[in-house]
């Protein structure tokens, strides 16, 4: 997560394409990220992200067709809200505590994945 001592640290990144999905990276991310395309999905790579016990990060997807890639550490609890035709895959810890990362998934097709290293 990127922060500097005088930006607002609820600052929200916003990424916007037609056709074509995004890649994520730790350095690239605010607390707040939205990833919006008609048709694309989000390849969101946060195992070099140090977030803070009781800290969340939070990612909002928006696309009609895409789902979400997200890779975390083991320890990184992923909390998947919103609607969309697709499952969740994730065999990480879900007790309450420690980092958080949010991802709000809107559409229509695409499911999220969590891989965990």
């Amino acid at each position: 997560m990127t922060k500097t001592s005088g930006e607002d640290p609820r600052k929200t990144d916003v990424k916007v394409s037609l056709i074509g999905g995004h890649r994520l990276t730790g350095e690239t991310l605010h607390e707040r990220t939205l990833t919006a395309s008609l048709i694309g999905g989000a390849d969101v790579d946060l195992t070099d992200v140090d977030i803070p016990d009781g800290a969340e990060l939070r990612i909002t997807k928006l696309s009609l067709i895409g789902g979400v890639s997200l890779k975390v550490r083991a320890d990184v609890r992923v909390e998947v809200h919103g609607i969309r035709l697709g499952g969740v895959k994730d065999d990480g810890p879900s007790e309450p505590g420690g980092p958080t990362v949010r991802v709000d998934a809107w559409g229509l097709l695409g499911g999220v994945t969590v891989r965990r290293s």
